[in-house]
């Protein structure tokens, strides 16, 4: 499962194979906020010609009530869209208008958004959710840090479970040369149970990947655990001075089960 999803504009062509090679899990090429108006039909052009199945990427589409809509869904039916990323998602029918079993991402960056967040997590189709906080703060005239935004974000996390879909994506962090600013948002949005969080530059890519991978720590308290286990023969018991029984066993399960994933990948 993707990790980071790093923006590159649509009006820049020569940046989308050099996004491909950033050493993110997926490119999401963006025809909304990164594209002004009067760039948004030679924006998709450029993206048309440029589409292949060899090099799949996300597409981050104009909301539905603009004129833009109907030609961006047009354009993802073609070959290499891996998903489509509908900003300001807000109506279930505005997803369904998309269609053709695309995967979706409905980023979600309204206060109405945020209100239809379950049934918005229960149209076909949907991927994972994906949380907007700069412009959800703005709807909301809010000038809040990550902790002010606990209770939105974790409503993402549950409405996320109980729709059966994957770990929702975080908001991307506005810092781009602070590194240890990044990592630090990355990992408390894995500690609340998101499973992978956007980037707005390259350079952001690195610490979210690292972030939501297992460290070499927990992966070795997660191998001892496990080992443990097999030697009480599924009873509970006592590791490093804290009881183990099965919830613990499986959350060991799971990051060596993660670690693996990207091993292989």
């Amino acid at each position: 499962m993707n990790r980071s999803y790093l923006f590159v504009p649509g009006n820049r062509p020569e940046r989308f194979d050099k996004a491909l090679d950033s050493g993110t899990d997926a490119v999401i090429v963006d025809l909304e906020d990164a594209v002004p108006p009067d760039q948004k039909d030679a924006a998709r052009a450029w993206l048309a010609a440029w589409l292949g199945a060899a090099k799949p990427v996300v597409v981050r589409i104009n909301a539905a009530d603009t004129p833009w809509f109907s030609d961006d869904v047009a354009l993802c039916r073609q070959a290499g869209v891996a998903a489509v990323m509908l900003a300001k998602s807000e109506r279930v029918a505005d997803l369904a208008a998309i269609g053709h079993g695309l995967p979706l991402i409905p980023l979600i960056e309204s206060a109405a958004g945020f209100d239809a967040l379950r049934a918005i997590a229960a149209v076909p189709h949907v991927q994972r959710l994906a949380f907007g906080a700069i412009d959800f703060q703005l709807d909301l005239n809010m000038r809040a840090n990550f902790d002010e935004l606990l209770y939105f974000r974790s409503q993402f996390v549950l409405g996320s479970k109980l729709a059966n879909l994957a770990a929702p994506i975080d908001s991307p962090s506005t810092a781009i040369d602070d590194v240890a600013e990044v990592e630090a948002d990355a990992q408390r949005a894995r500690r609340l149970g998101f499973g992978a969080k956007l980037c707005i530059h390259p350079r952001q890519v690195d610490a979210v990947n690292r972030s939501f991978s297992p460290g070499k720590d927990e992966l070795a308290w997660a191998q001892r655990v496990l080992h443990a286990d097999a030697s009480a023969g599924g009873t509970a018991f006592a590791l490093d001075g804290k009881m183990v029984d099965t919830p613990v066993v499986l959350r060991a399960q799971a990051i060596v089960r993660q670690a693996a994933l990207r091993r292989d990948l």
